[in-house]
């Protein structure tokens, strides 16, 4: 079971970075795409992700309000919205795409968030 996690360079990936210093596990299955901005993912790469074999995706970024491009998680947002209603019209159930805001400091938030994904991608099946 493989997870793509696309992380913002400035607050998720900053998180994850800080959970790997720490030691903190998570599930093996998880692999990260370091992304300057969420609102820099285009659905293509959520769809590619997909086909290539992934069974969850993850996006992530900075909290809304604190977006160091001004807009880029709402921008990733409004595409979210968009590509759960896709993702059923080619028969991937939406629960495997999804989409958080976590700042730099909340590694216990991140651990979290990528254990219920494991979980939920594991009770979707592959």
């Amino acid at each position: 079971m493989k997870i793509i996690a696309f992380l913002c360079n400035w607050c998720s990936y900053e998180c994850a970075d800080s959970v790997g210093r720490s030691q903190k596990e998570y599930p093996y299955n998880l692999r990260i795409v370091r992304i300057m901005c969420s609102g820099r993912i285009d659905p293509q790469f959520i769809l590619e992700a997909f086909r290539d074999g992934a069974e969850g995706v993850l996006i992530s970024g900075c909290k809304v309000g604190e977006c160091h491009y001004k807009e880029g998680n709402i921008n990733v947002l409004k595409r979210y919205l968009l590509l759960q209603r896709v993702l059923q019209e080619f028969g991937i159930e939406k629960e495997r795409l999804r989409l958080e805001w976590i700042s730099a400091s909340e590694e216990d938030k991140f651990v979290r968030i990528v254990k219920e994904m494991a979980e939920r991608v594991r009770k979707l099946g592959v």
